[in-house]
């Protein structure tokens, strides 16, 4: 499944560059060095806290609907289940929809 996989890494990636975009974070960055950490860091703490309330609510058993909106948030609405396989080429013939 790498569609699910790839959605659930660019969205969070989206996600804190809009964040960092619209808030400044309180202060002004002169480095685009300095800008692309901090927007990497709001995009990771992003990742984290929606991946933790989705594992949360699962493995408590809250509702579902927290758990699905954390995931659409991530970009996909369940976590990607993976199986073991070698092949590149049968995992890019199982993402197509």
């Amino acid at each position: 499944m790498l569609l699910p996989s790839l959605l659930r890494t660019v969205v969070p990636l989206l996600a804190g560059w809009i964040l960092v975009a619209l808030t400044h974070l309180g202060f002004s960055l002169n480095s685009d060095t300095a800008q692309a950490g901090v927007t990497l860091a709001v995009a990771g703490a992003y990742y984290v806290v929606f991946r933790l309330v989705e594992r949360t609510v699962e493995k408590i058993g809250g509702p579902a609907w927290l758990k699905g909106m954390a995931g659409v948030l991530l970009g996909w609405g369940t976590p990607p289940r993976y199986r073991s396989t070698d092949s590149i080429v049968e995992l890019l013939r199982e993402s197509r929809p």
